[in-house]
């Protein structure tokens, strides 16, 4: 390096000089090169619904001497043998940084609450793994030149963790991705994989104690050093994070001293640990833990470090330890042959130890085997146990190279085995699934309660949703209203996310407690509703990615037996009057709701309906207007408007227009369709108070339609059918059909929120047949077309319904 290696930065290319030469255009370099290699390879997996530590661990092998590195040239122009100092610095406090988010993952409350199955589960999960490596070791030593000279005692330790390990920020992921994360098995995997975490901690701060080339004395001095350390945290530093955690209130910024305060104080426990002799990581790891998990300040935490941290400078050390990982070091029937042996004995040991646990305790077999390789998830920590021991001497290359092509293995093999071995059965109900549709209630067999699942993005779209369903409930005695208020959220790659998992899951059950301590806007919101109107409310969280996020939506209508989806509308209300769409997937999720629910769907368009607050029940004064052309989705349009104007509140005005295209089974929907224009008559004629007006309106031309639409502008909310049988209005219409992607349009100005309806009907809803056996055969509609143009795209994860509590089921 010119200058001797002092200098940081370069003079540039036209005074002679190569960047490449000087420590900072080169880590540049590097950081660039290791972001587009793994989230190229992170893209390529994405079919293969693999977690991104596989492709950041590929990415580093390949980058490494295995591949890419095989070639002189480029490892001493990229990565050169004097870069190695700042890249190793930077990978290490980006893993102390990472370590400390893993720690704020951790719950010890949750742990301690962890039920007696879990914890067998989890210790025979550490036990038995723990024992075969220690037995592992020792063909090692037979085997793997230079290892007999490597210290008996810490290799034995070093390679039971190593097989015993469970990485549970990965084991999250992989059951997102599978739907399991709120199943029973799912529940069960994480508290296990969560004690096992712990355990695998202790069990690495042992093996470094023993990995010192003092005496025992020394040994001993730092484990005994080291248990002072964590009893100092727990009882000087716990309280001081907690003080301020309670200055930090919800609703208000946070202070950014108290955040560079705590980051300061993981950089110290880091350099006290490494002073102890026990790595710097433990004291990040174990300051994350303490860090109070209620309220907004682990939060804003997380916040302030995850993107940098996960997103730039934890790949460096995926590449650091792929730099250190030689394939071609492993030579030899033997070494390739051993290879096998540790790929076998970590699966037997991990999956074995589990499996036999899960049987003694009673669980399926079928489930028993996929605990068993849900729990022999390796990641991240399995690389800081195997960089640990190789810097302490403890692993050789090739050791090292075998120990990492296990653990890659092991992992990459969880998700497609998984989908293979369980197949979860849908739960049984005594009460069958026979109200699909909102248009039903005089049908005595359909029951006297209309179940709603309604969805919502955030907060911002509580009120427009509490004041619909306070319109909708309805007063007739035996029809009363049941809502599900399912909040959808989106999960990233980053750990907040995970950590957002185990707040909504606190108290291991499916959907959030109202029991919880930790109390939300929206909770708080609906628990007030709840109180103010016979509504019953059900509150629900879905934390998936939206890829697959319709998937939650679909199976929880199916397991709740709801009548009808309300899904809020892709685009978001500006200050305009016009709308910004949140983007692509929203949309997507919307159509595939639309095409595979086994119920009516109902998009709502959130103008701001009641303003910015819930609107009491006595205060509440809306006008509805019904668009009816005719049709299936019109007459479930009417139905729900029908049992808008029960309310006291509501005025209902029904405009009925003339279609001006054909229908499918035209004599028969004629029929129905008559029927449902004499049940609003006849309604409204019982009416004293004229809350009820029904109106014939010119619809043959589009013209005629657009004039109709415009007289009932100063209504508050437009009930129309997702398909009437009428020309569009606007151009290339949305999956809001011709009429309701009108309503939307800058074309029409008004203040009023839409309500688009599409009928539950299994003709037309082909991937709705799995919830319902007896259905008709399929035909084609108009709105299949639309459909295709938007394309389908399903998904394929896997469908887990959620079971439904016995008091829902009663």
């Amino acid at each position: 390096m010119a200058g001797g290696g002092a200098k940081v930065a370069s003079h540039g290319a036209f005074q002679g000089e190569s960047p490449l030469d000087y420590a900072l255009p080169l880590i540049i370099l590097q950081i660039c090169l290791v972001v587009v290699v793994t989230r190229g390879l992170a893209y390529l997996l994405r079919p293969l619904r693999q977690p991104r530590v596989i492709a950041e661990i590929i990415g580093g092998i390949l980058l490494g001497p295995s591949a890419l590195g095989r070639s002189t040239k480029f490892l001493n122009a990229v990565f050169p043998a004097h870069s190695m100092t700042v890249l190793d610095t930077l990978a290490n406090l980006g893993l102390l940084f990472f370590l400390f988010l893993v720690g704020l993952e951790l719950d010890l409350n949750a742990i301690r609450r962890t039920g007696k199955k879990a914890l067998a589960i989890s210790l025979s999960g550490i036990a038995v793994p723990f024992v075969i490596g220690i037995g592992t070791s020792f063909a090692f030593r037979a085997t793997v030149p230079g290892l007999d000279e490597s210290p008996r005692g810490p290799f034995l330790v070093f390679m039971g963790v190593a097989l015993s390990i469970t990485a549970f920020p990965v084991l999250a992921r992989i059951l997102t991705e599978l739907k399991l994360l709120t199943t029973d098995l799912g529940r069960m995997a994480m508290s296990a994989a969560a004690v096992d975490d712990v355990t695998a901690w202790i069990l690495l701060a042992l093996a470094i104690a023993l990995s010192g080339s003092g005496s025992p004395i020394i040994s001993l001095w730092v484990l005994l050093t080291a248990v002072g350390f964590i009893v100092a945290v727990f009882v000087l530093l716990r309280p001081l994070l907690a003080w301020m955690a309670r200055r930090c209130p919800e609703g208000e910024p946070i202070k950014e001293v108290y955040i560079v305060a705590t980051l300061a104080i993981v950089l110290a426990a880091g350099f006290v640990t490494d002073v102890i002799g026990i790595h710097a990581l433990f004291g990040a790891f174990i300051v994350g833990i303490v860090v109070p998990k209620d309220g907004p300040f682990a939060n804003a935490l997380i916040e302030k470090v995850e993107e940098l941290i996960s997103g730039l400078f934890l790949p460096l050390y995926f590449v650091s330890s792929g730099l250190k990982t030689n394939v071609a070091t492993i030579k030899g029937a033997k070494s390739w042959g051993l290879l096998v042996l540790v790929i076998l004995n970590a699966c037997v040991g991990k999956i074995g130890g589990a499996v036999a646990t899960c049987l003694l305790v009673k669980i399926p077999a079928r489930e028993a085997i996929t605990i068993g390789f849900l729990m022999n998830t390796k990641g991240l920590v399995e690389l800081v146990v195997l960089n640990i021991g190789r810097d302490r001497k403890v692993l050789n290359d090739e050791a090292f190279a075998i120990m990492v092509l296990m653990a890659l293995f092991t992992t990459f093999i969880t998700t497609p085995i998984v989908m293979a071995v369980y197949k979860p059965a849908r739960p049984s109900s005594s009460v069958p699934y026979k109200r699909r549709t909102v248009d039903g209630e005089d049908d005595e067999h359909s029951g006297g309660d209309l179940r709603m699942l309604a969805c919502f993005h955030g907060s911002r779209n509580i009120p427009t949703l509490l004041n619909l369903v306070e319109l909708s409930r309805g007063t007739r005695g035996r029809h009363h209203l049941v809502m599900y208020a399912m909040h959808l959220v989106e999960l990233t790659e980053r750990s907040s996310a995970i950590s957002m998992v185990h707040r909504a899951r606190r108290n291991g059950m499916p959907f959030f407690s109202v029991t919880s301590s930790e109390r939300t806007t929206m909770e708080v919101a609906f628990e007030a509703f709840q109180q103010l109107s016979p509504v019953r409310v059900r509150p629900m969280t879905a934390i998936s990615v939206l890829d697959t996020i319709h998937r939650d939506v679909i199976d929880s209508a199916a397991a709740k037996r709801a009548a009808i989806i309300i899904v809020p509308y892709h685009k978001a209300l500006q200050h305009d009057g016009t709308f910004r769409s949140l983007g692509s997937a929203y949309h997507a999720m919307n159509r595939r709701v639309l095409r595979e629910a086994p119920c009516s769907v109902a998009i709502l368009v959130d103008r701001g309906l009641g303003g910015h607050s819930h609107v009491s029940a006595k205060n509440v004064a809306f006008s509805v207007a019904v668009l009816f052309f005719g049709g299936a989705d019109d007459r479930e349009a009417l139905a729900y408007a029908m049992r808008m104007a029960e309310h006291p509140g509501v005025a209902v005005t029904m405009a009925r227009l003339q279609p001006n295209r054909p229908l499918l089974d035209e004599a028969d929907s004629a029929a129905a369709d008559e029927a449902a224009v004499e049940a609003f008559k006849a309604r409204a004629a019982a009416v004293d108070d004229g809350s009820m007006k029904f109106e014939e309106r010119e619809g043959g031309t589009k013209e005629d339609v657009v004039e109709a639409i415009g007289s009932l502008s100063k209504c508050n909310v437009f009930v129309v059918g997702r398909m009437p049988p009428t020309a569009p209005l606007v151009e290339n219409p949305e999956e809001l059909g011709p009429v309701g992607s009108y309503l939307v349009s800058p074309e029409f100005k008004t203040a009023a929120s839409v309500l688009v309806i599409k009928r539950y009907d299994p003709a037309t809803n082909p991937k709705s047949m799995r919830f319902d056996p007896k259905v008709r055969p399929q035909v084609a509609t108009d709105e299949d077309m639309i459909d295709e143009e938007m394309g389908s795209g399903s998904g394929s994860a896997m469908v887990v319904p959620a079971s439904p509590s016995p008091s829902e089921l009663a």
